[in-house]
């Protein structure tokens, strides 16, 4: 009369929906966003309009890469602790890039050291 439950192995099996919706907002890195604020204000386009982000794509924060409804819910984004930390992290030192990985785990161009002999 015991047994398992039909039905037990069928719920483990199954996908979560927070895996689908995780690239759905996807971050730029931080190499990337450093560099966004390193550029001149010159260089920086005129937010495009776009019927796909919220608030029409036109009010954005660039140290933390997040589009927002409005202006209000903006500016009080700007008050909040993990804006405050974000602005003190990419005013520091340059985050590590993809190159440096690839230097530290010895994939980048061989070092030699210099020549010794000429022939």
């Amino acid at each position: 009369m015991g047994g398992k439950c039909p039905h037990r192995n069928v719920k483990k099996r199954r996908y979560s929906h927070k895996t689908a919706r995780r690239t759905k907002f996807e971050l730029k890195g931080d190499d990337m966003v450093y560099a966004q604020l390193n550029k001149p204000d010159q260089e920086r386009p005129p937010l495009p309009v776009d019927e796909d982000l919220p608030g029409m794509g036109q009010y954005y924060c660039l140290h933390c890469d997040r589009y927002f409804a409005n202006i209000t819910v903006r500016d009080e984004h700007f008050k909040t602790k993990r804006h405050k930390k974000r602005i003190k992290q990419m005013m520091g030192p340059a985050p590590h890039t993809q190159l440096d990985a690839d230097l530290a785990s010895g994939m980048g161009m061989p070092d030699n050291g210099p020549k010794l002999m000429s022939m």
